[in-house]
C-alpha cells in the first residue's frame, strides 16, 4: 500500500516536472521570438534606398526618445527617413502581422479547421466592397464639406468588413452557430461582395480602377503615424479580449462534447471569438488592404514551436505573424528598389509554397 502511494507520488512529481519543462520551453520560445522581432525591426529600419548605418539609426532613435537631443541627433536626412518614413511603416507592418496572425489562430480554434484564416468569413470581400464603393462613388466628397479621401476608404472598408461578420452571425445563429454554417455563410457572402467589387471595377474610370487595384493587392506604402494611433488601441483591446478565451479554446480543441462537459458555452465562445477576430481583421485590412497567408501560416508555425495551448499559441502566433509581414514588407521595398512591389504579392509568393510544404509535413500532434 505504502509502495503504491509512493509510486503515485513519484509519477505525479514526474508529470509535474515534465509540465514545468514544457512551460519553460514555451516561455523561452516566446522570449526568443520577441528578441528576433526586435532585431528584425532594427534591420528593417536600416535597409532601403537611402543607406543608413546602425550608428546613425541608434543616434536618431535615441534622440527621438530624449527631449534634449531629439532635434540634433543624426543628420537631417537620416532623421527624416527613419522617423517619418520607415519607422511608421515597420511599426504598421508589425502591428498588422500581429493582428492578422492573432485573428487567424482564433478562427482556426473556434472553427476547428486548420485551413481557416482571418478572411474565411468573407471579411476581405466585405472590406474590399466597402473600399471599392468609397473609391468609385467618390465618398470622400460629402455635401457641405470634404473629408480626407484615404480615411473615407478606411472607414468604409472597416464598416463593411465588420458588417459582414454580423450578417453571417445572424444567419448562422438560426442553425446554432455550427462551424459548417459559419463557413458556408461566409463563402456565400464573400461571393456576393466579390461580384459587387467586379461590378464597381467595371463601372470605374481608369484612375479609380488603378487606385482600387493597388488597394486590393495590399501594401504599407505611405504609412503615417495617425493610422498607428488609431489601430493600436483597437488591436490591443481585441487581442486581450481573445486571449481571455484561451482556456475555452483549449477545451474546444479536445472536442465539442468535452468542452461542453467542462462548462464551456460554445455559442458564446464562437460568437465572441468571431466578432473579436473580425474586429482585428477588419481594422487591419482597412489600413493595409488585403494581405494574405499571414493569418494562415503563422498559427501553424506557432503550433510547431509551442504546441496547441492557446495561452502560449496566441502570443507566439502574433510574434510570428509580425516577423513574417515585416520580412515580406522589407523584401517588397528593397528587392527591386527604387521600384516597390505590393507586399500582398510577396506574402502570396512566399506563403503558397511554404504552406504547401507545411501540409505535406503536417503531423497529427499539431492538433492534439
Amino acid at each position: 500500500m505504502m509502495g503504491s502511494m509512493a509510486e503515485k507520488r513519484a509519477a505525479g512529481q514526474a508529470r509535474g516536472d515534465l509540465y514545468a519543462r514544457l512551460v519553460s520551453h514555451k516561455i523561452i520560445t516566446i522570449i526568443f521570438l520577441s528578441l528576433a522581432l526586435a532585431a528584425a525591426l532594427a534591420v528593417s529600419l536600416g535597409l532601403g534606398s537611402a543607406n543608413i548605418s546602425f550608428q546613425e539609426l541608434w543616434q536618431v532613435i535615441k534622440g527621438a526618445v530624449t527631449t534634449s537631443s531629439g532635434q540634433e541627433a543624426g543628420n537631417k536626412l537620416a532623421r527624416t527617413v527613419i522617423l517619418n518614413l520607415r519607422l511608421p511603416r515597420v511599426l504598421l507592418a508589425t502591428l498588422a502581422g500581429c493582428s492578422l496572425a492573432g485573428a487567424g489562430v482564433v478562427m482556426q480554434g473556434i472553427l476547428r479547421n486548420p485551413l481557416a484564416d482571418p478572411y474565411i468569413l468573407g471579411i476581405s470581400a466585405g472590406a474590399s466592397f466597402g473600399a471599392a464603393l468609397a473609391v468609385v462613388l467618390g465618398l470622400g466628397k460629402l455635401a457641405g464639406f470634404t473629408l480626407a479621401k484615404g480615411y473615407i476608404i478606411v472607414v468604409s472598408a472597416f464598416t463593411f468588413g465588420l458588417l459582414t461578420t454580423f450578417v453571417i452571425y445572424g444567419v448562422a445563429s438560426l442553425r446554432g452557430l455550427a462551424p459548417e454554417t459559419l463557413i458556408l455563410a461566409g463563402v456565400a457572402l464573400g461571393y456576393l461582395f466579390s461580384a459587387g467589387v467586379s461590378l464597381l471595377k467595371y463601372l470605374s474610370s481608369h484612375e479609380e480602377l488603378r487606385e482600387l487595384t493597388l488597394w486590393l493587392m495590399g501594401g504599407l506604402a505611405g504609412a503615417k503615424w495617425q493610422p498607428l494611433f488609431l489601430l493600436f488601441p483597437v488591436c490591443l483591446a481585441a487581442l486581450g479580449f481573445l486571449w481571455r478565451y484561451s482556456w475555452d479554446l483549449n477545451a474546444l480543441g479536445a472536442g465539442e462534447e468535452v468542452a461542453a462537459n467542462l462548462g464551456v458555452n460554445l455559442s458564446r465562445l464562437r460568437r465572441n471569438g468571431a466578432v473579436g477576430a473580425s474586429m482585428l481583421a477588419s481594422a487591419t485590412v482597412a489600413f493595409t488592404g488585403i494581405i494574405g497567408f499571414i493569418g494562415l501560416v503563422a498559427p501553424h508555425l506557432g503550433r510547431f514551436l509551442v504546441g496547441s495551448d492557446y495561452r502560449y499559441l496566441i502570443p507566439a502566433s502574433c510574434l510570428l505573424g509580425a516577423l513574417l509581414l515585416l520580412g515580406a514588407d522589407t523584401l517588397a521595398r528593397t528587392v527591386a528598389s527604387p521600384i516597390e512591389i505590393p507586399v500582398g504579392v510577396i506574402t502570396s509568393l512566399i506563403g503558397v509554397p511554404f504552406f504547401l510544404s507545411l501540409l505535406f509535413r503536417e503531423r497529427r500532434r499539431w492538433w492534439s
